[in-house]
């Protein structure tokens, strides 16, 4: 893997934000083997995490406490993204592979049923998976997802063309800076985020057609960035709510797509607790 040690030592720094007691599991997997981070009571309802591309597992540090509370929270970090999992074997290149990917890690975790949580590139992982293997989830938190319900806004894509295609230090902090204004974003997050996106050449998403959601059965909150650059949060909202009538829907009105899930935490987990605890209640 080619990463920086700078990366590495920015990774480690947000991991020890996160409680004490959290475990480091690697899982291996036809794909690769999986580094998972693992906090709260092992029996526990469990609960996986699927981070945004380029934030790796480590940036749900502030939510960890508070969902682990009542639930197993297992953040993953995305195989083909950065972060401290390892391709080998299998190639992965299309979706299916990604959800046989994730089949083998719950088979390696041990856990034939899950609840899901993923923001952005990772709420497309977990709206996907879900419509995949409905017998297997519980549960499912989308924050601003992306490509599930609605494009991306043009100027969003412009935006983000050069950061994609030649990232550089300054650009992509120039960037961020720009998605992120105004909120408490959390400066580690970011740091680690351009390291991700300047040094770590291994990079190598799964990216696939936008899932058809009308067929979910799982009960499905939906949490949006108010302000929102990656698309419009009312269009989301409201094709989300014509797909998925069941579906809860809630507006971060003074969050940004990339302030989540660092800004704001005590928002974001009072109402993903209060979403997992009702589901279980019923």
């Amino acid at each position: 893997m080619s990463a920086s040690q700078e990366f590495f030592a920015a990774y480690d720094a947000l991991l020890a934000r996160w409680p004490a007691g959290t475990a480091e599991i690697d899982v291996p997997t036809p794909y690769g083997t999986t580094r998972v981070h693992a906090y709260g009571p092992a029996e526990a309802p469990p609960l996986l995490l699927l981070h945004g591309g380029g934030s790796t597992g480590a940036v749900w540090f502030a939510n960890a406490a508070a969902l682990g509370a009542h639930h197993r929270v297992l953040a993953v970090d995305i195989l083909g993204d950065a972060g401290r999992s390892v391709r080998a074997g299998l190639p992965l290149r299309t979706t299916a592979d990604l959800m046989a990917w994730l089949d083998a890690l719950l088979d390696g975790l041990g856990i034939p049923r899950v609840s899901l949580l993923g923001h952005s590139y990772g709420a497309w992982i977990a709206l996907t998976y879900a419509l995949h293997a409905a017998q297997r989830v519980d549960r499912l938190v989308l924050l601003d997802p992306t490509q599930c319900f609605a494009g991306h806004r043009p100027g969003f894509l412009l935006r983000s063309l050069p950061v994609l295609v030649r990232p550089t230090a300054a650009r992509v902090h120039g960037y961020l800076d720009r998605e992120t204004a105004g909120t408490d974003t959390d400066p580690d997050w970011k740091r680690l985020f351009v390291l991700a996106a300047t040094d770590v050449t291994h990079r190598r998403l799964v990216v696939g057609r936008r899932p058809d959601p009308r067929t979910l059965s799982a009960p499905l909150l939906v949490l949006l960035a108010g302000r929102s650059g990656a698309h419009d949060p009312r269009k989301v909202a409201a094709r989300a709510r014509k797909a998925v009538p069941h579906a809860r829907i809630e507006t971060l009105p003074h969050l940004t797509h990339y302030a989540l899930p660092t800004a704001a935490p005590a928002q974001t987990n009072s109402l993903v607790a209060e979403f997992l605890m009702a589901a279980d209640r019923t």
